[in-house]
């Protein structure tokens, strides 16, 4: 009877130990996160008092992706086919999607008193995409005050700039949702046309852009300001983030001007001093918000390709923008530097990059170029439609940049669904989606070097 017991009884708990200690995979969590909240959108726009009309399901799945991964990418108009109720589920779907699910869980468990377990801490180093397990919950915090605060700010000038139009209460609506929604780099917008109603009001101009561009930098690089407050002591991250965000942004404000400045579907008409407006706005949007003043059809074929390299740098990392990121695209550039240069190490600012780090930029890269070849490839084989729509669409869909070239809303339900997983894609980023599927595996062993001709 002893015997008995010392030997079944152990293998019971041991098997239920061996599945509780079953490692945890953040990823997958992460992302099974997002859809269950994509799926809990769905079903209110599902409500007969959220929309003017009743909506399909897909309709309203995709347009709670849309927001969940605050892309803006739409196949119904927002204004019109949403009730009051179906915008304010949308808004928050924005900003929960846009600072993060994690922050919210994080700062939901500390209100109620309780404390976060060793579980609860990788899934939010993962989010924050940071190693330091005992700094998740001063990131959250941080998260959630600099977001509570710039918006605020902005919902304030927005509300000045548009009482005299739109009266207190339509105001502050209208002030509130395009705040969320500019914040958080999500293009939603509550007229069919985006902004370009505004593209001569220079305060509208410059409050949004000034959203998405901090909302774009990362949350990480907001606190090492903040902490820091002074250039020499900001971290290598920030430095680079910042000095990369103004380069791209002033070459593309240039370059934009010189390629639409005699187009008359877009910038020729217009006095100069709206030119300089509209350009700089078009020039700094396709990297994070997906708002635009001008018809993206209209572009000419020179700012459409840099519309589409734009979307793909994206922002910075754990920020509301997607794409590779700016810090990716960084290293790469840096790496290739170094390597034409015979440098036997990749540096920046007199620190030098590990070789880890240039090829996990490496691998975003390759997996965000694959999953858009592929899905371009299929879209093709559905879609009546010029590869240039079908590319433009996908880059924006991946890059959850939300920018179209009045191509969305004509997408068949197949592309629509592949559009849907591009975004979710794009928000989680395509090496975390990989990790869900690759698990991490160990080498005991170390094997003979060879070479394989390149280049």
């Amino acid at each position: 009877m002893i015997n008995w017991q010392a030997n079944v009884l152990p293998k019971q708990f041991n098997r239920r130990l061996n599945n509780f200690k079953r490692p945890v995979n953040p990823p997958l969590i992460l992302t099974a996160v997002f859809f269950t909240l994509i799926i809990f959108g769905t079903c209110l726009l599902l409500l007969p008092f959220a929309s003017v009309e009743s909506l399909s399901f897909i309709q309203a799945f995709f347009t709670a992706s849309s927001a969940v991964t605050v892309t803006g990418l739409v196949v119904i108009d927002t204004g019109t086919a949403l009730t009051t109720f179906g915008q304010c589920v949308v808004m928050v779907l924005i900003q929960i999607g846009g600072i993060g699910f994690m922050t919210v869980a994080v700062i939901s468990f500390l209100s109620i008193g309780k404390n976060l377990g060793l579980k609860q801490r990788l899934l939010a180093s993962q989010a924050f995409d940071t190693s330091d397990l005992n700094g998740v919950i001063h990131v959250a915090k941080c998260v959630i005050t600099y977001s509570l605060i710039i918006q605020t700010i902005a919902f304030c000038l927005f509300f000045i700039s548009w009482i005299d139009d739109y009266g207190i209460a339509g105001s502050a609506y209208q002030s509130l949702f395009y705040t969320i929604s500019a914040f958080n780099n999500a293009g939603f917008a509550l007229d069919s046309n985006s902004l370009m109603t505004f593209k001569s009001d220079i305060s509208v101009n410059l409050i949004i852009s000034a959203l998405f561009i901090i909302g774009g930098l990362g949350f990480t690089v907001l606190i090492d300001i903040y902490q820091q407050r002074r250039w020499h002591k900001l971290a290598i991250n920030t430095r680079i983030v910042l000095i990369a965000s103004a380069v791209i942004n002033c070459c593309a404000f240039f370059l934009i001007f010189l390629f639409e400045y005699s187009n008359p579907a877009t910038l020729a008409n217009l006095p100069f001093n709206e030119q300089v407006i509209a350009a700089w706005f078009q020039a700094v949007t396709p990297r994070t918000a997906g708002f635009n003043t001008l018809p993206i059809s209209q572009l000419t074929s020179d700012s459409t390709l840099l519309t589409l390299l734009l979307m793909v740098i994206g922002g910075g990392s754990v920020s509301t923008a997607s794409g590779i990121k700016i810090g990716t695209f960084v290293i790469l550039i840096l790496a290739m530097y170094s390597y034409l240069r015979q440098k036997p190490q990749v540096t920046v600012l007199n620190r030098e990059l590990s070789d880890k780090l240039v090829i996990k930029a490496l691998s975003v890269v390759i997996l965000y170029l694959f999953t858009a070849f592929l899905s371009i490839m299929i879209m093709s084989k559905i879609e009546q439609a010029s590869l240039l729509d079908i590319t433009f669409e996908v880059i924006s869909a991946l890059s959850t940049v939300g920018l179209s070239r009045d191509f969305t809303s004509n997408l068949s339900i197949p592309s629509q669904l592949i559009i849907i997983l591009l975004m979710l894609i794009g928000r989680v980023g395509p090496l975390t989606f990989a990790y869900c599927f690759a698990r991490p595996k160990l080498q005991p062993l170390k094997f003979a070097k060879t070479t394989i001709q390149i280049g």
